[in-house]
C-alpha cells in the first residue's frame, strides 16, 4: 500500500514537471495561431510596415561649417547611433545583467520563462532584451488591471518573436539602446553619453556603461542626478553580472566597484548652446522653408508620402556656415569687453550726464518712488502700444501723427485707403491696460520666451 501510495507520489511529479516543461510551448503555438487569426483580441498589434520601419522622435542637429553640432531642435533629445558605435561595455553589460541568453533565443526565453513560473517571480521576471524593446517601441504606458498586464505581456512575447524575424541580435541591441530614456533630456544611449560624461557611446569606460545599463531597471529610481549612492550600489549589481558570466575578471571587478560615478553632466536644452539667437532666428525660417507649398498646393521640401518635415521629430541635419571656433571667440569677446569694459563706461557716461527727467546713475539703488515713476512713463511712451492707444499712431496702418485725429470718442486714421476707427481712450485706462497681464514673447539671451507678464512689467 505504501509502495502504491509512494508510485502515485511520483506519478503526480512527474505529470506536473511535464506540465511544466511543456505548457509553455504549447501556450506559445496556440498564442502565435490566435495572434495571427486575431480570434484572441489582438488586433491593435503593430503591422508589418510599423515592425520594419519604426518610428521614433529624432532631434534635428544644427552642424557648423567646421562639423560641430551647435545645438538641437526636439522634442526628445535621441540621435540613433550604430551597432560598431556602441562600447563593448555596453553591450556585455547588457546582456549580463538583462538576458544572459539573447544570443541563444528567438525572443522569448523558455528557461527564463519556466523559471520565473516556478520561482513565482522571485528569480526575475524573464522578459527578453527584445521583449523589452517591443515595449518600448509599442507600450509606452502601464496598464492598470491584471487582466490588461498579461494581454500586453503577451503581445510583447509576439512583437519579440516579430522583431526577432526581420532584425539581426546586433541590430536589436543597437535599437534598444536608441530607444531607451536615460530621463534628463537624454533618450537614447547617444544622448545619454553626452549628457552624463561628455563623450560619445564608443568611448564610455567600464564604470561609465555599467551605470548607464544600471538605469534600465527604473530609471526614475536610479537617477544619477538625485541618488547617487543607490546608483553606485546598482551598478555594483551590473559589475557583479558581467563578472558572472565572464565578461570581466575578478581584478576589474574590484577595481572598478570602487570608482566614484565619475559624471561630467551637461544640460541639454533648447536654449542652451552656442550662439542661440542665431538659432532661434533660423528654426523661424526654416519652418517658413518647410512650410512653403507649390501651385498645386504640395509641399516643396516634403518626405516620400508628401507630408512636410518636423524638424522636433524627423532627425534633420542642418547645415550652416557658422565657424564654431570663429563663433565661439565672437561669444568670448562679447561677454569678455561689455562686461568689463563697455558697460561700466556705459554707467559711467549716464551717471555725469544724467537728467532730472532720466535719473539713472548706473544703478537702481538710489532710485526714488518719483524718479522711477518718471523713467517707466518716459518708457512706455516710446512704445506703439501707448501711440496706438492714445491716439499717435494708426493700429491698422501705422502712420502717425497728422493721419490720425481725435473725432469725438473716436481716433480716426485718415490715411489713404485706412479709414481705421479705434475708441478713444483715457489715461486711466491707459494705465489699467498697461498694468494687465497679457500672453506675449519676450526676448532673452536664450532665444524667445513665451510668457504672460503686464506691458509695465515686460
Amino acid at each position: 500500500m505504501a509502495k502504491e501510495k509512494k508510485n502515485m507520489s511520483s506519478r503526480k511529479k512527474l505529470l506536473i514537471l511535464w506540465i511544466l516543461v511543456v505548457s509553455p510551448f504549447l501556450f506559445f503555438f496556440v498564442l502565435m495561431w490566435g495572434a495571427n487569426s486575431g480570434s484572441l483580441g489582438f488586433n491593435e498589434l503593430p503591422s508589418l510596415e510599423e515592425l520594419e520601419n519604426p518610428k521614433s522622435n529624432l532631434a534635428s542637429e544644427i552642424i557648423t561649417s567646421d562639423g560641430k553640432v551647435m545645438g538641437k531642435y526636439f522634442l526628445q533629445n535621441r540621435t540613433n547611433v550604430q551597432y560598431n558605435d556602441l562600447s563593448p561595455h555596453l553591450v556585455d553589460a547588457l546582456i549580463a545583467t538583462e538576458d544572459a541568453r539573447f544570443r541563444e533565443h528567438s525572443g522569448i526565453d523558455f528557461r527564463g520563462l519556466m523559471r520565473a513560473v516556478v520561482r513565482l517571480g522571485r528569480a526575475g521576471g524573464a522578459s527578453t532584451i527584445t521583449q523589452q524593446l517591443a515595449k518600448m517601441m509599442f507600450h509606452e504606458r502601464e496598464t492598470a488591471t491584471l487582466v490588461q498586464k498579461i494581454k500586453q505581456k503577451l503581445q510583447e512575447q509576439i512583437i519579440a518573436v516579430e522583431l526577432e524575424k526581420r532584425y539581426t541580435k546586433d541590430e536589436i541591441i543597437s535599437m534598444y539602446f536608441n530607444q531607451f530614456d536615460f530621463l534628463n533630456n537624454a533618450v537614447g544611449v547617444e544622448s545619454a553619453a553626452g549628457v552624463y560624461f561628455n563623450k560619445a557611446p564608443k568611448d564610455l569606460e567600464l564604470h561609465e556603461a555599467a551605470m548607464l545599463v544600471g538605469m534600465a531597471k527604473n530609471p526614475s529610481l536610479f537617477n544619477p542626478l538625485r541618488r547617487p549612492e543607490m546608483v553606485q550600489k546598482r551598478r555594483e549589481v551590473v559589475l557583479d553580472q558581467m563578472r558572472k558570466y565572464g565578461y570581466i575578471t575578478q581584478e576589474q571587478y574590484d577595481s572598478t566597484r570602487v570608482l566614484p560615478l565619475g559624471l561630467d553632466y551637461k544640460v541639454v536644452d533648447h536654449k542652451e548652446g552656442m550662439a542661440p539667437y542665431f538659432r532661434e532666428t533660423l528654426r523661424l525660417k526654416l519652418q517658413e522653408l518647410l512650410d512653403q507649398k507649390d501651385e498645386d498646393g504640395n509641399y516643396r521640401y516634403a518626405k516620400s508620402d508628401g507630408k512636410p518635415y518636423n524638424i522636433y521629430k524627423d532627425g534633420l541635419k542642418i547645415y550652416t556656415t557658422i565657424n564654431s571656433k570663429m563663433q565661439g571667440y565672437a561669444e568670448w569677446a562679447v561677454e569678455e569687453y561689455i562686461a568689463k569694459t563697455l558697460q561700466p563706461q556705459f554707467d559711467k557716461h549716464l551717471h555725469k550726464y544724467r537728467t532730472k527727467r532720466y535719473p539713472y546713475d548706473g544703478g537702481w539703488k538710489g532710485i526714488n518712488e518719483e524718479q522711477y515713476t518718471s523713467i517707466m512713463e518716459i518708457s512706455r511712451k516710446r512704445t506703439a502700444r501707448y501711440r496706438i492707444l492714445t491716439g499717435q499712431e494708426c493700429q491698422n496702418c501705422g502712420n502717425r501723427g497728422k493721419w490720425v485725429k481725435k473725432e469725438g470718442r473716436y481716433y480716426v486714421c485718415h490715411a489713404d485707403g485706412c479709414g481705421f476707427k479705434k475708441w478713444a481712450t483715457d489715461k486711466d485706462s491707459v494705465d489699467i491696460i498697461f498694468d494687465k497681464k497679457i500672453p506675449m514673447k519676450i526676448f532673452s539671451h536664450q532665444g524667445t520666451i513665451d510668457t504672460t507678464l503686464s506691458p509695465n512689467d515686460s
